[in-house]
């Protein structure tokens, strides 16, 4: 089996999770193969291990991809895998940890039995976005897996969302942004500015206002086949855009296109664990004793 581990170098982050995953894919006979900006910061004792290898691209030859950090890792480590339909597991050393499930008492259990076969994927819907006028940083990566959001840049005023949808004027937000979330997102920056959660089946995408001048503004479920189309105007002449942790500058004459991507990628999930299983622990719910 051939297994890309990805991972984010801090220099005060503990690499304990990350060298007990090793040893579990080494005790497997796995071929390992990390990926190289963080490879090439590990010690020579990892470094020189001759059953480990490193990565820059994926290719259909692998067969698992392993985050190693929180959900903002996986989202990075998506730009690696893209449409190649390899299967995505994480790791949680992060804080709350919706993509990443697994806990660091339980690597060795958890892996051991998606190494042999056991386990389910979870397939997720993408956002892809195209812009007119283009902009180059996206040529390459643009999609996202949890959202993609509008925001104001260098002010504190607000900015005017103009919004289509498939080409039907819906409003225009008086705001400081606007998320358009997948449902995996709608447990992210979205639910943080009060959009709902969407279970992961579900063909739905979400318009999330962010702080919005009108408190009548809500958060809108909208079909996935849906295409948004998004024109930003402010005060000042540019604003930002957000894929997931990625972000570029464009210019307020921008037309922004939304549609739900050609692709979806697929998360790993062990046989005794579910979406709302996650959401009940993650959201506390049933901590009240009352319930």
């Amino acid at each position: 089996m051939k297994v890309a581990v990805y991972s984010q170098y801090y220099p005060e982050k503990p690499l304990k999770s990350f060298e007990d995953l090793i040893d579990v894919l080494h005790k497997n006979q796995v071929s390992i193969h990390i990926e190289a900006s963080f490879f090439n910061e590990l010690n020579d004792g990892i470094k020189q291990n001759p059953a480990v290898k490193k990565f820059t691209e994926l290719d259909n030859s692998y067969n698992l991809l392993i985050s190693v950090g929180g959900d903002g890792t996986i989202l990075r480590a998506i730009t690696y895998v893209r449409d190649l339909s390899i299967p995505i597991v994480g790791i949680n050393t992060g804080r709350l940890g919706f993509l990443a499930t697994i806990q660091t008492d339980d690597i060795e259990v958890a892996i051991t039995h998606i190494l042999n076969g056991n386990y389910k994927t979870s397939e997720r819907t993408l956002l892809s976005v195209e812009t007119n006028p283009g902009n180059e940083d996206l040529k390459v990566t643009n999609f996202a897996l949890n959202e993609i959001a509008v925001s104001r840049k260098n002010t504190t005023s607000m900015i005017t969302v103009e919004t289509h949808l498939n080409d039907e004027y819906l409003t225009s937000y008086w705001a400081d942004g606007l998320i358009v979330a997948t449902p995996t997102g709608s447990t992210g920056y979205s639910l943080s500015c009060g959009g709902p959660v969407i279970t992961p089946e579900a063909n739905s995408f979400v318009l999330t206002p962010i702080a919005p001048h009108n408190l009548n503004a809500r958060p809108l479920v909208i079909p996935d086949d849906t295409t948004i189309q998004l024109r930003v105007d402010g005060r000042e002449d540019q604003h930002l855009m957000s894929l997931d942790s990625r972000i570029v500058t464009l210019s307020n004459a921008t037309l922004i296109t939304i549609k739900k991507a050609n692709f979806k990628v697929k998360m790993v999930e062990l046989l005794d664990e579910s979406f709302i299983d996650t959401l009940r622990k993650k959201m506390l719910w049933g901590e009240d004793k009352r319930n």
